[in-house]
């Protein structure tokens, strides 16, 4: 298979994670025999510093002529610590979501069998942990009209969602579930807010369309309670955009670091795929960081198109990593490896069917975290 890929590095770890998933994907292309065309583009502060745009309109082009985008990470301490910042960084992937149409945010957590003795959770609580977020990723509380009153003490942002916009990602996640184990959570506020009941309304109809999915409805508190206690008995979760953002770092607190989590952003004609965790500005060059996040987007990359061998082929290296304790600091009882070694190791053990017919890949069963 021939594929255009946009790399889009971003900011501090951004490009260090990013060019460990490029080894991996420079593997896949050597071993299974396809052919993959990487094209770099600027994003956040680095193309500030560079055009004084965040999201340059080159950047804009690479990604639309591109079949998929691998992403890094965005934001700097710089505009993290200035609130008269008129023009942020993250104003780009709001753009770039909004200019692809990317409204689907998928994000598998399952607990890595190698690792369950990592988490700050109890064993007894996290083991058998396989869900999937179906996060709404281009309207809600972030995209709203936003205002500060003139003297600066006053300031507001605007929640709005519409029907369609609700039941264009509803209508995935059911379907994702049908394949999974046919139950889905919908996390909101109906109790409160009047856009989360919309949301219980628009799915609740939905949910008559898929008689065989469980259909339950949890305001957003009691799920994270009930995340943190049990998170086993979920299943495929749906919620809008800042609710799916805040209880995925929950899910990185379950499985035992937040550089273990990837993403993939979805549209009908583009798709982009990213780690869940930030920039991370303090590591950026110390060679500590991460990069399994990163090398796991590229698994919902080539399971987004149908290469499922070699999805599984850069699960069960990462795997293996894992189990032979090759991983960097951020894990509880992180070892002595850097970036660039994990990479390495992940890239090099990369191998066809037949040779890791016998390496346990159990993790993140993105053979039922179907991309839709």
């Amino acid at each position: 298979m021939q594929l255009n890929i946009a790399l889009l590095g971003g900011d501090g770890i951004g490009p260090e994670v990013l060019a460990q998933a490029v080894k991996c994907l420079k593997a896949i292309e050597e071993t299974f025999n396809h052919q993959f065309t990487f094209t770099e583009a600027h994003v956040g502060a680095v193309a500030i510093a560079k055009t004084g745009k965040p999201l340059p309109e080159e950047t804009i082009e690479i990604c639309k002529a591109s079949d998929a985008i691998l992403f890094g990470a965005i934001g700097s301490l710089e505009y993290d610590n200035n609130p008269n910042a008129a023009i942020r960084p993250e104003q780009a992937l709001f753009q770039l979501r909004k200019e692809l149409g990317l409204f689907a945010n998928i994000r598998p957590v399952k607990v890595f069998p190698d690792l369950v003795e990592n988490s700050l959770l109890p064993k007894k609580v996290i083991s058998g942990t396989d869900f999937v977020i179906y996060r709404e990723l281009s309207s809600g509380i972030y995209f709203g009209e936003k205002s500060t009153s003139e003297d600066g003490t006053v300031a507001s942002d605007l929640c709005k969602y519409s029907e369609g916009e609700i039941s264009r990602i509803a209508h995935k996640a059911f379907k994702a579930a049908k394949k999974r184990k046919n139950k889905l959570t919908l996390v909101d506020k109906a109790n409160v807010l009047e856009t989360s009941r919309l949301w219980r309304k628009v799915v609740t109809e939905i949910s008559k369309s898929y008689p065989e999915v469980e259909l339950e409805c949890l305001f957003v508190d009691n799920a994270v309670v009930k995340m943190t206690m049990n998170p086993s008995k979920f299943d495929v979760i749906l919620t809008e955009n800042m609710f799916g953002d805040i209880i995925s770092s929950l899910g990185s607190v379950i499985i035992g670091s937040i550089g273990l989590l990837p993403s993939a952003s979805i549209g009908n004609e583009n798709a982009m795929f990213a780690p869940i965790h930030g920039s991370y500005p303090q590591a950026k060059g110390k060679n500590i960081a991460n990069p399994v996040a990163t090398i796991f987007s590229t698994v919902l990359l080539l399971q987004h198109f149908g290469l499922h061998e070699e999805a599984r082929s850069v699960a069960s290296a990462v795997n293996l990593s894992l189990r032979k304790g090759i991983f960097t600091t951020d894990i509880l009882g992180g070892s002595k490896y850097g970036t660039d070694y994990v990479g390495d190791f992940i890239a090099g053990n990369i191998v066809d069917a037949d040779e890791n017919a016998n390496i346990n890949d159990e993790n993140i069963g993105l053979g039922r975290s179907t991309i839709i």
